[in-house]
């Protein structure tokens, strides 16, 4: 209670009294963080599944002609390669994660997913931007007489592969991170 003494009227303060912050308070930051990590986490391995999809379904429905077939290079088979495996991986890892977060019970030992989930996104990244770098040389060589709806395809796809690789490398670095703060 307070009294001002430029009135008669009487303050009184309803607010619960707040505990001396220390450990409790860092506990519930941290496990806000983690929360948010995890959520975060599941954004960016849901958008590359949505690139790593697009970019597969548009390279393997790139088939315009007697030599505008995909299969026709070695270079987008690796990238349609790339994009299937990318889409089973970050497609698995997007499962396990809601499975996580819907029930509350881990797949994995918690060490263990951190290992699996930072190698896996380093792994799958650099794949899907080596496979993209592999696959421009030669949509460049096949502009310089014209651009087709092959051509356009293909670029297409490396875009999005460009864009699955962005998506899963920012996803590695929250990988990186939760594994070294793992105690």
């Amino acid at each position: 209670m307070m009294l001002d003494s430029t009135n008669s009227e009487v303050k009184v303060d309803m607010s619960p009294p707040r505990p001396p912050s220390g450990v409790g308070d860092g506990i519930l930051q941290r496990w806000k963080r983690e929360d948010s990590l995890k959520r975060g986490s599941l954004g960016l391995r849901g958008v590359a599944l949505f690139f790593s999809l697009v970019s597969f379904l548009l390279m393997a429905s790139n088939n315009h002609g007697k030599w505008q077939h995909f299969d026709m290079f070695q270079e987008y088979r690796y990238l349609l390669a790339v994009t299937i495996f990318s889409s089973l991986y970050t497609g698995g890892q997007v499962y396990r994660q809601i499975h996580e977060l819907s029930t509350g019970n881990n797949m994995f030992r918690p060490t263990t997913a951190a290992l699996i989930d930072f190698l896996g996104d380093q792994v799958m990244a650099y794949m899907l931007i080596s496979s993209a770098s592999t696959a421009i040389p030669v949509t460049d060589r096949m502009r310089e007489g014209g651009d087709t709806l092959f051509t356009d395809s293909s670029a297409a796809t490396i875009t999005m592969a460009f864009f699955a690789f962005f998506f899963l490398a920012l996803s590695a670095i929250i990988s990186g991170y939760k594994l070294s703060a793992q105690s």
